[in-house]
């Protein structure tokens, strides 16, 4: 994507495209369209981006950016309570961190499923991992997990979580949130039994 020094031109296209993402999906969306609901010129798209797919990992990472701002409201006591609590109560995975996660998700699954079909392009991987490791890391850390086994369980981790989110959003999210928190949390909790009667 070609860089620009108009933060403003920027979110207002990332805006119009996900305004437009609410009523078709991304290959129905043109440029001309873009341009329009943003109040821009044409030219000004090709100043900022070289394709609508370069647009698409912007406001990914523009959607994402604004939820994580949103968790850092919360997350000083969330990471008080991780580093505190006692280790019977410390759970890698927990309604206090999945709920919103997931209606913010339910709330822009459109996005997020045109982001799905092009992971591959946007490398969302690397995205979610940075996004939860700073939930994960510590809570390894307090059932020390040695440092060079760390990277390996947040990417499994983080796999097996997306995998769902995944399934949850090809089914249109017709579960509720509730439900999919607690297979979530599930699922992590059998991998923690797991590893507690090996160890």
């Amino acid at each position: 994507m070609k860089k620009s020094k108009y933060f403003n031109t920027a979110v207002r296209m990332d805006q119009a495209f996900l305004e437009l993402l609410e009523k078709k999906d991304m290959e129905y969306i043109t440029v001309k369209e873009l341009c329009k609901t943003a109040g821009v010129n044409r030219s000004t798209f090709y100043l900022h981006y070289e394709t609508i797919g370069d647009l698409l990992a912007e406001s990914v990472q523009y959607m994402n950016t604004k939820f994580v701002e949103h968790m850092k409201l919360h997350a000083e006591s969330f990471v008080s309570k991780i580093r505190e609590c006692p280790l019977d109560e410390l759970y890698l995975v927990t309604p206090t961190y999945l709920m919103p996660y997931l209606e913010y998700i339910e709330q822009n699954k459109r996005l997020f499923r045109t982001a799905l079909k092009n992971a591959g392009s946007l490398r969302l991987e690397g995205t979610y991992r940075r996004m939860m490791s700073h939930v994960f890391l510590p809570i390894l850390e307090r059932f020390q997990v040695p440092e060079a086994d760390r990277k390996y369980m947040v990417t499994f981790y983080v796999n097996g979580l997306m995998a769902i989110v995944s399934e949850w959003l090809t089914n249109d999210c017709q579960d509720s949130i509730e439900h999919v928190c607690a297979i979530m949390e599930q699922c992590v909790m059998r991998g923690r039994k797991k590893q507690e009667e090996t160890s």
